[in-house]
């Protein structure tokens, strides 16, 4: 079967609080799809999804939804239903990655270093510290540092607004200790770590807005490290795609703590089953610094679709 006989609907959009970067890495792959000679439909995902993909019959659905509903087995176990193969992480593993502290169940069990937390209501952690600043409040359930608090030491108490009335992030919240140090981030491919990116925050939190907005952070690649750091951390990518079932692509974020002082630490944050794919974004640039271009890459993820994942 030609590219041109493979109807692939792109699922972007949503109604997650990721929603305006979904569409950028939607129209990106879209874009790059058609390039590549696929026939594409690009499909903005609302509650009716399951109807407009039964009328429309794609032959893969690749999915560049993020956030809640589209990366947290949600809209896989939909395609599931459907028998509609797809790109990415199935059912349990993307449940289980954006799910903070579940990932780090998954983490220890393979030896991956985390950091000291605890999941509570979000009233709760309003009330009092419930560790010794700095500290870092974060939705248990939610990517690309959307709700992220920090606390300091020159807090007088906790982030008031998880009082809030309009607080849009679910009401159990993880209170983790704070890691100070270099933001590192690999992607795996398939069963491949790809280079290392050392991420340079404009401000000082790698928020929403300096992973999305151009100019909010500047990628050093390959990252300048030890060899043996360099290999742990990949080694550690590979883990944790493997630990949490992902498929496909997935890129896992790293604090090291090469800080004068510091305590020489490296620890995992997080594994996103659902990287972005923007004009910005960290994994089409590591692909490409490996010799795949971004048409090449999402062909690679097209051919790489299945059900049962």
């Amino acid at each position: 079967m030609s590219r041109k006989q493979v109807h692939v609907a792109v699922l972007m959009g949503g109604w997650s609080a990721e929603r305006e970067v979904s569409l950028d890495s939607g129209d990106g792959c879209a874009d790059a799809l058609e390039r590549a000679g696929y026939t594409v439909t690009r499909i903005d995902a609302k509650p009716d999804l399951a109807q407009v993909l039964s009328e429309l019959k794609p032959d893969v659905a690749f999915n560049a939804l993020h956030g809640k509903w589209g990366e947290d087995g949600c809209v896989q176990g939909l395609l599931e239903i459907l028998r509609i193969p797809y790109t990415h992480s199935g059912v349990l593993s993307s449940a289980l990655a954006m799910h903070k502290e579940k990932a780090k169940e998954s983490y220890r069990v393979v030896g991956i270093p985390v950091l000291e937390s605890l999941v509570v209501h979000r009233e709760e952690a309003g009330r009092a510290h419930l560790m010794a600043p700095p500290y870092v409040v974060k939705p248990v359930a939610e990517g690309s540092s959307v709700g992220v608090l920090i606390v300091t030491e020159d807090h007088a108490h906790p982030p008031q607004e998880l009082f809030s009335d309009t607080w849009p992030y679910g009401d159990m919240v993880m209170v983790e200790k704070f890691a100070p140090g270099r933001e590192l981030t690999c992607a795996v491919m398939g069963d491949r770590a790809l280079d290392i990116i050392d991420v340079i925050s404009a401000t000082k939190f790698y928020d929403y807005e300096a992973k999305y907005a151009p100019g909010g952070s500047e990628h050093i690649l390959p990252a300048v490290l030890p060899d043996d750091i360099y290999e742990l951390i990949q080694d550690y990518a590979l883990r944790a795609h493997t630990a949490l079932g992902c498929r496909g692509v997935s890129r896992s974020d790293f604090r090291l703590d090469d800080t004068e002082g510091g305590s020489g630490d490296l620890i995992i944050l997080e594994t996103n089953t659902q990287p972005g794919m923007t004009g910005t974004s960290l994994v089409p640039e590591m692909a490409a610094h490996a010799g795949i271009s971004y048409e090449d890459l999402v062909d690679w993820m097209i051919k790489d679709a299945s059900c049962d994942r």
